[in-house]
């Protein structure tokens, strides 16, 4: 029996997102043992509006965004037989997932390499070349 493998999936649930999680479901399929943990980040509300919410609501709101960002991740991964571990986290994308990789003492990272529309497109296109470069641990980049 092989070791088992921790993966962090890496989703914004953008279609390159969901290609990345299902990327994970092949493996499995192919009967690679893995621990997978699913990361959204969300963006810290700043300013005058995060000054006129109290900090548990703030906490709330994020997570109860980032659940529902990471839902049809989790049902992917779900039908495919895998039983991902959903994490949501605030702050840079980029700086938070390679965080995230190393807490959990990942030995890889999967995410897709487009997100969401023009702007926040490019925006995830940079997030996952950060990853790439400033991760310790494999990253596959699935478009």
């Amino acid at each position: 029996m092989s070791a088992v493998m921790c993966v962090l999936v890496a989703t914004d649930d953008s279609e390159p997102a969901r290609r990345a999680a299902q990327h994970v479901v092949d493996l499995a399929a192919r009967g690679m043992s893995l621990d997978v943990h699913v990361l959204n980040v969300q963006p810290a509300v700043r300013g005058v509006a995060a000054s006129l919410v109290s900090h548990s609501d703030l906490e709330g709101y994020h997570r109860d965004e980032g659940m529902k960002v990471l839902a049809g991740t989790l049902r992917l991964l779900e039908a495919g037989g895998v039983k991902p571990h959903a994490h949501v986290s605030v702050g840079d994308p980029a700086e938070t997932i390679i965080a995230f990789a190393q807490r959990l003492k990942c030995d890889h990272i999967v995410i897709g390499s487009r997100g969401r529309g023009s702007v926040a497109g490019l925006l995830l296109g940079s997030v996952a070349r950060q990853v790439g470069g400033g991760a310790t641990v494999p990253v596959t980049l699935v478009r």
